[in-house]
């Protein structure tokens, strides 16, 4: 009777933390301590029932299979950011004139300004027109110089760039006399791009695999990232920005997909935010090289030239074992964690791979129309979406709010890009103690912060004033510059921690078409930002700035939290869950008077039933109590 007795208590200790949630779901108050014991067990207890995560710390937590992969996403972050925004800088302004080489024929020894001064009209300022030229005429030199020219016409014959101290877009394919719209016209297809990639890639990698989906997205950025130094037209080279930011778009899917799936608790949220540190390193990198070439065609080579080498990832790149156990591939997932383990030279007992089953219904069949049935999933990512599409149009945004200013091109780059690593750190920090969700609350209220700062400063020199009038105009533009920058590093920082807590909340059967789904919401809103800001009064774009972000600070609130949570398989666990979390929140807790003795008890014995590598499944405890129940009777 006393063993029975002592079977019971544990069994009711065990079930502490479900009535401590119940408990703070009615509203009944308790201890700080009891919080962390309950928030211990939750770690201790779904780590258990997850037999993949069992596997995963038999295959060695962070070991070093685990550090390469994450090693391997350095070079291509880095590519990414510098095939991002490579189209900043390949517009340099440029001072075009007609060209009046027929001058020439007459004159030969002509220098170049004496061939501008007498064949390009003069505006009332004196100054030459940059679009206009005078008419050819069958004279000699010394009539054209005695009587002048007078009859005026469009540039028939090309430009000519003679202050042109570096070879751009600009005077490769003149961009220039009517055609200045043709600049804007690369960004915009640029998140074209990303946004067609994000459904494609999140479909492609969902359904193919994490691997082959990843070596796809790096051939893109060896062909169309490389060969974009080749083009001969300016159509052509549009088309390879299109194909090249679906790369870009298609690899941030894929790896981090990856990364969620291979490593574990405070493991993914560091790979995540290295990769993206790594990043930022590539947009300071990409300014300072670009500073350097005098020629847009030896910026895409010097880019392109290190890509060559991720052709190797074919031989050394993992699938995701998730994924392979989702498509019924338990033969192939049990190679490669076998293989993971060898490398981090450790041994995966043989129960726990024996365990390693084919999943009780078929969940290789879920599609994106599921995003629309399950009413869990779909309320989330309804939320999802919208955060993301107010954090991007925000952030671009204030990008071009910076453009505007004037700002150097190289430290409007620059700058952000370098602060942008300390802020990603301190993210790591906030991730380890207040977890995902409050990690983007504060981060995006951070930015609210800053928009609001810029909603009250003056606009201009000749706008609204200070209350300090004796502040000078570079002062004020440079603390607007400032706290510019502090927003879009506000932001950037955001981005992040959503991308980890995004990727955290979708099952692993739907997990690379959601991030897909919210990539292309941040697309959205950086298009909507693109063609409206340029197109609305001054003072409008920080004020929608400001709304945006309110709008994402406040819809943060409605996710779910995922730290110290093992990542959904399927579309049933992500709905029990759930279901569970309302049932807790109406269920009534009067019953449920826990004690904090029990939540140390329930503590202990879960992290003794870590250690056992047996521990009791429902059936042994079925027969136990069957077998005693047979014991007592008569």
């Amino acid at each position: 009777m006393a063993g029975e007795e002592n079977f019971k208590e544990e069994l009711r200790s065990q079930d502490a933390p479900r009535n401590l949630n119940r408990r703070e779901a009615a509203g009944y108050p308790y201890s700080r301590s009891l919080k962390m014991l309950l928030r211990r067990l939750k770690v201790v207890t779904t780590k258990q029932d997850d037999k993949f995560t069992n596997l995963l710390v038999a295959v060695g937590e962070f070991g070093t299979f685990q550090r390469r992969l994450v090693a391997l996403t350095f070079i291509p972050s880095i590519l990414s950011a510098f095939f991002m925004f490579a189209d900043h800088f390949v517009f340099t302004a440029q001072k075009p004139y007609c060209n009046t080489s027929w001058i020439l024929a007459v004159g030969p020894h002509l220098s170049e300004a004496e061939q501008l001064n007498l064949t390009i009209p003069r505006a009332s300022n004196g100054s030459l027109l940059t679009c206009l030229m005078y008419l050819p005429v069958p004279w000699n030199l010394d009539s054209i110089i005695h009587f002048g020219l007078n009859d005026t016409d469009i540039c028939r014959n090309g430009w000519i760039y003679p202050d042109a101290k570096k070879r751009s877009l600009i005077n490769e394919f003149d961009l220039v006399c009517g055609m200045e719209w043709k600049k804007d016209t690369p960004e915009i297809v640029f998140m074209a791009g990303l946004l067609i990639g994000s459904v494609v890639f999140g479909l492609i990698t969902d359904k193919m695999g994490r691997y082959p989906a990843i070596l796809l997205s790096l051939l893109g950025l060896i062909i169309f990232g490389f060969g974009t130094a080749f083009v001969n037209s300016f159509h052509l080279y549009l088309f390879f920005r299109f194909a090249v930011s679906q790369s870009v778009v298609g690899y941030a899917i894929s790896s981090i997909s990856l990364a969620t799936e291979w490593l574990m608790d405070k493991h993914r949220a560091h790979a995540i935010i290295l990769g993206h540190c790594f990043f930022a390193v590539g947009t300071v990198l990409l300014t300072g090289i670009a500073y350097r070439l005098p020629h847009w065609r030896l910026l895409f080579l010097v880019g392109g030239v290190p890509a060559f080498p991720l052709i190797s990832y074919i031989w050394i790149l993992p699938e995701s074992p998730r994924w392979l156990m989702m498509k019924g591939k338990v033969k192939e997932a049990k190679q490669v964690l076998c293989y993971a383990a060898s490398v981090n030279k450790k041994t995966i007992p043989a129960n726990l791979l024996d365990e390693l089953q084919l999943p009780r219904k078929k969940v290789t069949k879920a599609s994106v129309l599921d995003f629309c049935k399950n009413r869990q999933l779909c309320k989330v990512t309804l939320v999802m979406g919208c955060v993301w599409f107010t954090i991007s149009y925000t952030y671009f945004a204030l990008i071009l709010r910076m453009r505007v200013l004037g700002v150097s091109l190289y430290f409007r780059h620059a700058f952000p890009g370098i602060m942008e690593v300390p802020a990603l750190l301190c993210c790591r920090f906030l991730l380890q103690q207040i977890g995902r969700k409050w990690s983007l609350a504060v981060a995006l209220f951070q930015a609210v912060i800053w928009c609001l700062v810029l909603l009250f400063l003056p606009e201009e020199e000749d706008g609204l004033r200070l209350r300090q009038p004796r502040c000078p105009a570079a002062g004020l533009k440079s603390v607007t510059v400032l706290v510019i920058t502090l927003g879009e590093v506000s932001l950037a920082a955001t981005a992040t921690v959503f991308f980890l807590h995004t990727a955290e909340l979708v099952p692993t059967v739907l997990r690379a078409t959601g991030l897909g789904l919210a990539s292309l919401a941040s697309a959205a809103g950086a298009i909507f930002s693109l063609t409206t800001v340029r197109q609305t009064l001054s003072h409008l774009p920080v004020f929608f700035c400001c709304v945006s972000a309110i709008v994402g600070f406040s819809l943060s609130f409605l996710l779910p939290e995922t730290q110290d949570q093992c990542p959904s398989d399927s579309l049933d666990h992500s709905s029990q869950m759930g279901n569970e979390v309302e049932d807790m929140m109406t269920e009534d807790a009067s019953s449920d008077d826990v004690s904090e003795e029990a939540a140390k008890n329930s503590v202990l014995n879960a992290q003794i039933l870590k250690l056992d590598p047996y521990p009791i499944s429902s059936t042994s405890l079925g027969g136990f109590n069957e077998g005693e129940a047979d014991s007592r009777a008569p």
